[in-house]
């Protein structure tokens, strides 16, 4: 069973950063796109970001470009979101996730909580 583990989050109030991080096997690391969907009650899910670990290309949501940046630690095969200047409309659950792309993204992951507060 690949498993997934992402880990961070937790609550800040709109303006302020968080990172979080996601760890998986070797292979689904340099096989995927890594990165993370989000969930928020009422809301569809959301593909947030990922990166080709293995040629370094990264996507994000339109609604977080320019405020999210992915990143890779290859050492570890672990990918790390640092999510600056955040909105209320951020808060949800963000699973640590890998698939094919942005839309395709799957995950074992629990999920962790990250709320803002206007």
């Amino acid at each position: 069973q690949v498993q997934l583990v992402g880990s961070g989050g937790g609550s800040v109030q709109a303006g302020g950063s968080l990172r979080l991080s996601c760890a998986t096997s070797g292979y689904t690391y340099v096989s995927n796109c890594m990165g993370w969907f989000r969930q928020a009650p009422g809301k569809e899910r959301e593909g947030v970001a990922c990166i080709y670990t293995g040629g370094g290309d990264s996507y994000y949501a339109d609604s977080v470009k320019g405020r999210f940046t992915i990143s890779q630690d290859n050492a570890n095969n672990a990918v790390y979101l640092l999510m600056n200047s955040l909105k209320p409309e951020d808060t949800g659950t963000y699973y640590c996730a890998a698939g094919a792309n942005l839309l395709t993204l799957w995950t074992s992951d629990q999920g962790t909580q990250v709320t803002v507060s206007s």
